[in-house]
């Protein structure tokens, strides 16, 4: 039963200030309506010589911050202050999860625990998949001895990133309750263009054997030879039962169900509306995409002269590329936003990895659209441009 917000947040503040119990606690999501300062924030109790310090991560969407605090008092009010729409919190003993409701009531579950807190300062970073993982090691990312390869330490980063960008809008989507995967019914994930399905096989391995939970994943690509291929990786991994792969288009590709989550990572120019699409249709809760290179709206801009005063940004070839991906991803997400989503778009790596380097996340929400619609057919006007996605989403 929803309860008053104050005395859920009251009961949330309690368990973060108990020093010996928190293991650890996380706040998400946002309330209707609001945006808090932060995408995500993480805290937990480290001993420093100084004595033990509650640590507190703060995440926006390119990087972390972190700060210590002897005396967290003040600075935890700070942050249920803030208009987050979801709090987690693990002690030893219960976890508690508390969701924000449309009607600014909470929703407050607790249930037993068992777990051991981590205080330790100066511990290796965290890797949400090791280097020695198997995955890892039959990809060719690392060698057998579970060291990555000097050659491969940017793929290692790019999964590394991929993974830490799905481990918060699961996070989001299953503590909103859009997903609920159990054994009867597991996680259905499709990747869509999966290639050599790097990316596949590292979401998998971390949503499995990290994150515990029951997953069934079908990698998609138009060639055979990639069907294959991934196929005979998957038998070598032990994991032909929960990871398949067929040979098929976006648009052909059929399900035995409809996906839970969609994943389109670098999918070429208009590949990414072709998933984006399907990932609609499906009424899929959760999508990632990471978009390629953008020539659709890039060749529209060419055509049709720029609104006054912008004429610069598109004059020369480089700089109208380059607003190109910007004005096209802002239009995907204007439109998936038409379609009850709600829509983030950051950084996926660092651009010293790649220029193309955005990540579309999107979460079902059935929230109204008309502000989106709105924004969208004020942008188009301008720019005298059609984003393929509108056309695919309008037949």
């Amino acid at each position: 039963m929803p309860e008053p917000l104050p005395d859920a947040l009251a009961r949330v503040r309690d368990l973060v200030l108990d020093g010996q119990a928190l293991v650890r606690a996380l706040a998400t999501g946002r309330r209707r309506g609001q945006r808090p300062q932060w995408r995500r924030v993480e805290l937990r109790y480290v001993d420093l010589k100084a004595g033990r310090h509650l640590q507190v991560t703060r995440y926006d969407d390119t990087q972390a911050h972190v700060s210590n605090h002897r005396d967290p008092a003040e600075m935890l009010d700070e942050l249920l202050a803030e208009p987050f729409g979801n709090w987690h919190v693990d002690t030893a003993t219960l976890g508690l999860q508390l969701r924000v409701t449309k009607s600014g009531d909470a929703v407050v579950s607790v249930h037993e625990t068992s777990a051991e807190p981590e205080r330790s300062h100066d511990r290796a970073k965290a890797r949400l998949l090791p280097e020695d993982d198997p995955v890892l090691v039959e990809l060719g990312i690392s060698d057998r001895d579970g060291k990555v390869k000097p050659s491969r330490r940017a793929k290692y980063r790019q999964v590394e990133e991929f993974v830490r960008e799905l481990q918060a809008a699961l996070d989001d989507a299953l503590e909103s309750g859009r997903l609920r995967p159990t054994e009867a019914d597991p996680l259905r994930v499709v990747d869509l263009g999966c290639g050599n399905a790097y990316l596949t096989f590292a979401a998998h391995a971390w949503l499995t054997r990290v994150r515990g939970l029951p997953v069934r994943l079908v990698g998609v690509d138009v060639k055979e030879q990639s069907r294959r291929h991934n196929a005979e990786v998957a038998l070598r991994l032990g994991v032909e039962d929960e990871v398949t792969f067929v040979q098929a288009g976006i648009d052909d590709v059929r399900l035995d169900e409809p996906p839970h989550v969609v994943l389109a990572l670098h999918a070429c120019d208009t590949a990414t509306d072709d998933a984006l699409a399907r990932a609609v249709d499906w009424g899929a809760p959760l999508v990632l995409a990471a978009p390629c290179c953008h020539n659709d709206v890039s060749r529209q801009l060419r055509e049709h002269p720029a609104p006054e005063p912008y004429a610069l940004l598109t004059r020369d070839g480089i700089l109208r590329e380059r607003f190109a991906d910007t004005l096209t991803d802002a239009l995907r997400a204007a439109l998936l936003r038409t379609r009850g989503y709600r829509v983030e778009v950051v950084e996926f790596v660092g651009s010293e990895h790649t220029p193309r380097n955005t990540l579309i996340r999107a979460l079902a929400t059935g929230a109204s659209g008309e502000q989106a619609e709105q924004e969208y057919a004020e942008l188009t006007s301008s720019w005298q441009v059609t984003p393929k996605l509108a056309e695919l989403l309008d037949r």
